[in-house]
């Protein structure tokens, strides 16, 4: 098959773009040419320079038989694209978001559950607020643009090798050099991974097959903690010496001026129930996630052969993990 990627050089399209060609597929490579893919399988592609904001003819007269967009966040680059390939790109994959849910109360979301809606449907400002709003948009101007010949992936937190965010990776990176590591509770606060390369197979199967419709990308199936994540990175990486301190106390932390940022993928005490969406469908549909310890392993052999540098923002320093660490074993007892 001729697939075409807009994107597909960096993570979560690397993946899938990697598989595709894999498998033997003709693909392109539609880029801004600022992330290289390196490897054996991507010099068989043909890569197309372009901004999808900008001049899209590189794309007239091209026909594909499989289109698979991993980075539109605006319902306008959606139609810009519709409209470049003028109905030759195919059987349609667009990567949306498990971020397009509302706020509810118990897990188990399933792909028909309550979106969210955008205060300023007009916005095309990229926010932590907007992102699931705006991803919404793009589902319904891709449905209409490609009605039937359409699949929309949802994804949670996707991870394994080549994930460039610094989030999940940061974590790996901690519990391998060991130690007293500082674990932000509640140990069952709702967490779901996703591996980009059991993503990516799962994904390229669908396109291969023109099965569309709408499914969530996550795994394990509910219920999975935080805690959960963190003990099984402690097993996959984890030196002897490795233990984890919980610090329940959310209030505590973030009255030291912790957070997200500083404690990767932690919800702040919260439970956040898009992190614990139902994956029944698309396991029916084909994905077959790995055990999430060889997900941990891959990630740490990763790490340590292309040594990526820390992603600015995220995490804290030791001192500084020290330091919180003394001061809770130092705390009233009343607090």
């Amino acid at each position: 098959m001729r697939f075409l990627f807009i994107g597909g050089t960096r993570f979560v399209g690397r993946a899938m773009a990697e598989t595709a060609l894999e498998r033997g597929h003709d693909v392109t490579l539609l880029h801004r040419g600022q992330t290289q893919p390196t490897g054996e399988a991507f010099e068989q592609a043909e890569h197309l320079q372009a901004d999808r904001d900008g001049d899209l003819s590189v794309l007239a007269g091209r026909e594909f038989d499989a289109t698979v967009d991993v980075c539109a966040y605006v319902p306008r680059q959606v139609d810009r694209l519709a409209e470049a390939l003028g109905g030759r790109g195919g059987h349609h994959v667009f990567v949306s978001t498990m971020s397009v849910f509302a706020d509810t109360d118990e897990p188990g979301l399933d792909e028909d559950a309550k979106l969210v809606s955008l205060d300023d449907p007009s916005t095309e400002e990229v926010t932590a607020e907007t992102y699931g709003g705006l991803k919404v948009l793009c589902e319904k101007h891709a449905a209409s643009a490609y009605g039937d010949d359409l699949t929309v992936i949802r994804p949670t937190y996707v991870v394994g090798p080549h994930d460039h965010t610094g989030r999940f990776t940061w974590w790996v990176r901690r519990i391998a050099r060991g130690g007293e590591v500082l674990a932000p509770g509640p140990h069952d606060s709702p967490m779901q991974v996703i591996d980009a390369r059991d993503q990516a197979e799962w994904t390229i199967t669908l396109a291969e097959e023109g099965k569309g419709g709408i499914f969530n990308s996550t795994s394990p199936t509910p219920p999975f903690g935080f805690g959960d994540l963190l003990e099984a990175t402690v097993r996959a990486v984890g030196p002897h010496d490795t233990t984890l301190t919980w610090i329940d106390d959310a209030a505590w932390l973030t009255d030291q001026g912790e957070g997200y940022q500083s404690l990767p993928l932690w919800t702040e005490g919260g439970h956040e129930w898009t992190l614990a969406g139902d994956p029944t469908k698309a396991i029916a549909s084909g994905l077959s996630p790995r055990p999430l310890t060889e997900t941990i392993s891959d990630t740490w052999d990763w790490i340590k052969k292309e040594q990526p540098p820390l992603v600015p923002g995220w995490g804290i320093t030791e001192e500084r993990e020290l330091e919180l660490l003394t001061a809770w074993a130092g705390r009233p007892a009343s607090s």
